[in-house]
């Protein structure tokens, strides 16, 4: 066991920090960000973290360059301050789209994030749902990978279920790297598993869908994805399972960035609920949008996982036990 536990929070995701830090039964740190008028940042540790296992609550939310930065700094400050261990714990990875070199004379910038971590002092991070799992490679230093899909199983055992019978759902996958990806929500609720044939061709985050592969015809579709970014391949994959059929459409992501106007575009979707992690601050975005939007809390995941890296026991327990299986 490394010393005396503390956790803090950046700029990005106050209310999150402070569920984790609730759950774990400790304040949080204090510390401070400054903005100078040249846009320079300035981050201060305010409590004594010589020695303490140290983790420090930053997520990929507007402004993402900001916040990418302050976690730097931060992650600095700390090591000069001889905290004992530094891990970042970084609920929506920054950059974590851009994870291959997929055409000539590009950068692969959660490389570059990975590395720039490693820099500034972290001795491990800590994430949840990355948008490609290869992301863990580019890093020398343990990296815990989080699965949101417990919290959101029990949401549709408790509620979905309960509505109608499992029987007439059926689970959408947004292309076949999804279905690989989230097969284990398929193994864990016993459900078949529809996927999107999908393509683009090009950055405008406009997917063309060519088919459904899947029965989907009078069934309740819930689409499983990581994120909601713009809303747009989600909007058009609702559009095909209307037009395919499906009698009732749900969406589940773990990530709802919701950039420009993805609001808009969702409340005019088909999708009748959307079922949202909190890995990053939402609920301002769609206040008074209730009757659509469910946002479940995952700071108890992050909260069990610190603690279990603080007391150097495995985090095993908080998977589900087909990706237990088959770790």
């Amino acid at each position: 066991m490394q010393g005396e536990l503390i956790v803090f929070s950046g700029s990005s995701h106050p209310a999150l920090a402070r569920a984790i830090a609730d759950r774990l039964g400790v304040p949080l740190g204090e510390s401070e960000v400054l903005k100078f008028s040249n846009e320079n940042l300035m981050v201060r540790i305010k409590d004594n973290v010589r020695e303490r296992d140290v983790f420090v609550v930053q997520t990929s939310s507007p402004p993402v360059n900001d916040h990418l930065v302050e976690t730097l700094i931060f992650l600095d400050a700390l090591r000069y301050a001889s905290a004992a261990r530094i891990t970042a714990v970084l609920p929506y990875f920054p950059y974590c789209r851009s994870d291959k070199k997929d055409e000539p004379r590009i950068s692969i910038a959660a490389r570059l994030v990975a590395e720039l971590l490693v820099a500034a002092g972290a001795d491990r991070v800590l994430t949840m749902d990355l948008h490609s799992p290869q992301i863990q490679g580019f890093f020398r230093i343990p990296v815990d990978q989080l699965l949101a899909a417990p919290v959101f199983m029990d949401y549709f055992k408790d509620v979905l279920f309960r509505e109608e019978p499992k029987e007439d759902f059926v689970l959408v996958m947004g292309d076949h790297g999804a279905a690989k990806q989230f097969g284990y929500y398929a193994d864990e609720l016993d459900l078949p598993v529809a996927i999107m044939d999908k393509f683009r061709p090009n950055h405008s985050e406009k997917p063309v869908i060519r088919q459904v592969i899947g029965n989907v015809a009078d069934k309740a579709c819930l689409i499983i994805d990581d994120e909601i970014a713009s809303g747009g391949t989600l909007v058009e994959a609702a559009d095909m399972l209307s037009r395919s059929g499906a009698r009732r459409i749900l969406a589940a992501a773990v990530h709802p960035i919701l950039s420009g106007n993805a609001l808009k575009k969702l409340l005019e979707s088909p999708i009748e609920r959307f079922i949202l992690g909190n890995t990053v601050p939402v609920a301002e975005k769609i206040l008074g949008h209730g009757d659509r939007f469910v946002v479940l809390d995952l700071a108890s995941l992050f909260a069990e996982a610190i603690r279990s890296i603080h007391s150097g026991s495995s985090i095993s327990a908080l998977f589900p036990p087909s990706v237990r299986r088959k770790a």
